[in-house]
C-alpha cells in the first residue's frame, strides 16, 4: 500500500482492490460471514461475520457503479444467498429491537440504489424474496433513535427502486423524525443528545447526501434540504481538518479511522462544489495519505482495530475485528467516473482560514497553529449512554490533531490516568476527572464550564485562546483539601532518555524530537512535573511524556490560572 499515492481515481481503485485481496481468505465457505480477527463485542460472532461482509460493501458498491472490479464480485452474490436463506448454515439471522445487524443492512439498501445488477439481478425470484423478508426486519422492530433511522430509510428506498416489498409510512417517519435532531446551521445531533461529534459528518451528512443525490426525481423539496445543510456544515466542519491531511480525534468511534473525510467525498458525490473541487480533492486526497503513512493495516494488509496504531484500549463494546471497514465508506467517490471535475481537478491546499474560530454547536473554539495543526478547546459534550472512556473522548479542555488524546489504563495512578488536558483530583486512591458539566457558556471566543469531578468539589473553568496555546483559569470550591493534577499536551517520544524535561516551581516541559509540550502558572501554587505515560494509552502516539502541575488544594476557594502550549515543534529551554 505504502506505494499508492492518492492523487488520481486509479490509485483509490487499487486501494480496494489491493485490500480486497487480503480479505479473500477469511470468507466462510458459504461467502455470508468474513472473520477476519478473534476479539469480541457484545453481539455475537454471527452478527460480527455478517457485519465484516457488509461493510466491505461500503467500497464495493462505489467500485462497481464506477465499472470497477475486484477479486470479491462473486462472493457478494452467492454471501446474499445463503445469509438471507433461513434454511443454510449461514443465515444471517432473526432479529429483535435495537440489534447491529440492522446497522450492517443500510449498505444493502445502497447496493439496491446503485448497482441492482450485482447484488439483486444476480438472484432468483425465491433469493430475492429472501433477501427482501431478511431486510425487512428493520420495519418490524424498534431501532436506536439516531442516525440508525437513516439505515432503514436506505432499506426502504433500495427495496422501492427494485420493486419489492418495503414501508412507505414507515420511510415517511424516519425521514420527519430525522429532521426533529437537525439545530440549524448545519449541525445535527445524534439523537436525543449533546454528542455533536463525528457521525454528524460521516453519518447524518453522508446518509442525507446519498438521499438527494439519488432520490432527488421522487423527494425533490427534502434533497434541497439536505444540500443546503451539508454547504453550511461544509463551513464548519473544516475547521476540523489540519493542513497535512489529518482530522482532529474527538468523540467515540475513532476506529472507523478515514470514515472522517467521508463527508467530502458524499459531497462530491451529490454534486456539492461547496469550495472549489480542487479544495475538496485536497481535503480527500492528503486525508487518505495521512492515514495510509500510518500503521493501520497489520501483515496482510487488513485494517487493524485502533486508532494511528493497532490499541485496543481506544476502542469500543461494539467494535469487532471487521468493524474498521467502515472507513471504506470515502471509497464512496470511486462512484463518479474519471471525467467528473472532482477526479479532473488540480489538488489545491486548505483555503485560508481563520485562526481562531468558535463553532457554536459542538461548543467549540479552534485554534489552527503556525504547524498546520488544529486544537480544539472545548466543554459541555457529553453521551449520555456513556460508551467506554466518555470522560477522555468528550470531556477534555483540549483537543489536538497533532498530540492525540490518551484513555486511561486504570484511575489508580497519574501514569495509567495519564490525564493530558485535564484536571484529575486524587481522593481515596483515585483519580476523579470531569465527565459532565452541569452549565456550559461559548461567549467572545471563551467557554465557561461548572462541573463536579466528585461529591464536595465543585469547578468553574474558563478556556480562553492565547496566542500559541490557551489559558485555563480555574475557580475551585472545596468542601476540604484535596489533592489534583493537570496537564498539558502529551508529547511523542522514540526514547525517553533523550527526552529534556524542565520541572520548576509553577512551571513544567518536556522536548524531544517529536515537538514541545509546556504547561505553566499564572496565578496560584502548584509543581511543575513531567511523567512518562503508561504505554499505548494515546490515540496517536504509542509513547508519550506528559508535562504536568501538581496541586495541593485547601478547603474553600481557590483560583488557578495557567497557559498552555504545544508545538509538532522544538523550542529552546525556558531560561
Amino acid at each position: 500500500m505504502n506505494n499508492i499515492k492518492f492523487t488520481a481515481r486509479e490509485d483509490y481503485v487499487q486501494a480496494v482492490q489491493h485490500m480486497a485481496e487480503g480479505l479473500k481468505k477469511y470468507y466462510s465457505p458459504g461467502k455470508a460471514f468474513v472473520s477476519a480477527g478473534y476479539t469480541a463485542t457484545h453481539y455475537g460472532n454471527r452478527t460480527i461475520g455478517l457485519e465484516g461482509f457488509s461493510r466491505i460493501l461500503w467500497g464495493l458498491v462505489p467500485l462497481w457503479a464506477g465499472g470497477g472490479t475486484s477479486c470479491l464480485d462473486s462472493f457478494v452474490p452467492e454471501g446474499i444467498r445463503h445469509g438471507t436463506s433461513r434454511v443454510h448454515e449461514e443465515y444471517w439471522g432473526t432479529y429483535q429491537d435495537g440489534e447491529q445487524a440492522y446497522v450492517e443492512m443500510a449498505v444493502f439498501g445502497l447496493g439496491l440504489l446503485l448497482v441492482p445488477e450485482k447484488i439483486w439481478e444476480p438472484l432468483s425470484e425465491s433469493e430475492k424474496g429472501n433477501f427482501n423478508q431478511w431486510l425487512m426486519q428493520i420495519n418490524e422492530h424498534r431501532i436506536s433513535d439516531n442516525n440508525w433511522l437513516f439505515f432503514r430509510v436506505l432499506v426502504n428506498c433500495g427495496l422501492r427502486k427494485v420493486s419489492g416489498i418495503y414501508c412507505e409510512e414507515q420511510l415517511q417517519k424516519d425521514l420527519e423524525r430525522i429532521d426533529d435532531f437537525y439545530q440549524g446551521d448545519g449541525w445535527y445531533t445524534d439523537g436525543a443528545t449533546r454528542q455533536v461529534d463525528y457521525y454528524i459528518g460521516f453519518a447524518m451528512h453522508f446518509y442525507s447526501l446519498l438521499y438527494a443525490a439519488l432520490l432527488q426525481k421522487e423527494d425533490p423539496k427534502r434533497c434541497a434540504r439536505y444540500r443546503e445543510r451539508a454547504r453550511l456544515f461544509a463551513q464548519d466542519f473544516i475547521y476540523w481538518f489540519g493542513e497535512k491531511g489529518e482530522a482532529l480525534p474527538f468523540g467515540r468511534s475513532l476506529g472507523y479511522r478515514f470514515a472522517q473525510g467521508s463527508f467530502w467525498c458524499a459531497l462530491a458525490f451529490a454534486g456539492e462544489e461547496v469550495f472549489s473541487w480542487g479544495v475538496i480533492k485536497g481535503i480527500v486526497n492528503r486525508h487518505l495519505r495521512f492515514w495510509f503513512e500510518k500503521p493501520i493495516l497489520d501483515c496482510e494488509d487488513k485494517l487493524t482495530l485502533g486508532y494511528c496504531y493497532p490499541n485496543l484500549t481506544v476502542g469500543e463494546g461494539y467494535n469487532s475485528p471487521n468493524s474498521p471497514y467502515w472507513a471504506w465508506k470515502s471509497f464512496l467517490i470511486l462512484a463518479l467516473p474519471q471525467e467528473h471535475p472532482f477526479w479532473e481537478a488540480e489538488e489545491e491546499p486548505l483555503p485560508v482560514l481563520e485562526p481562531v474560530h468558535t463553532l457554536k454547536h459542538p461548543m467549540m473554539v479552534m485554534q489552527r497553529g503556525m504547524d498546520g495543526y488544529v486544537t480544539a478547546l472545548t466543554s459541555g459534550q457529553y453521551a449520555e449512554w456513556e460508551p467506554v472512556h466518555c470522560a477522555e473522548k468528550y470531556g477534555k479542555f483540549a483537543y489536538s490533531s497533532y498530540f492525540g488524546f490518551q484513555v486511561p489504563r486504570s484511575y489508580c495512578n497519574l501514569a495509567q490516568t495519564a490525564p493530558d488536558n485535564m484536571l484529575a483530583f486524587y481522593k481515596d486512591g483515585y483519580y476523579h476527572v470531569r465527565r459532565r458539566c452541569r452549565e456550559v457558556t461559548v461567549k467572545d471566543g471563551r467557554i465557561i464550564s461548572h462541573w463536579e469531578p466528585l461529591k464536595g468539589v465543585k469547578v468553574e473553568t474558563v478556556l480562553i485562546p492565547n496566542g500559541k496555546g490557551h489559558i485555563r483559569r480555574h475557580l475551585i470550591n472545596a468542601l476540604e483539601d484535596c489533592a489534583a493534577a493537570e496537564g498539558g499536551f502529551a508529547l511523542p517520544v522514540d526514547e525517553p532518555k533523550e527526552a529534556i524535561s524542565v520541572e520548576q516551581q509553577g512551571y513544567a516541559k518536556v522536548s524531544s524530537n517529536r515537538g514541545t509540550s509546556s504547561i505553566s502558572l499564572i496565578q496560584g501554587e502548584g509543581e511543575g512535573k513531567v511523567i512518562l505515560c503508561e504505554a499505548n494509552v494515546n490515540l496517536v502516539h504509542p509513547r508519550t511524556m506528559l508535562p504536568y502541575l501538581s496541586y495541593e488544594f485547601k478547603k474553600g476557594i481557590t483560583v488557578i490560572e495557567v497557559y498552555v502550549e504545544g508545538t509538532s515543534e522544538q523550542t529552546p529551554e525556558r531560561v
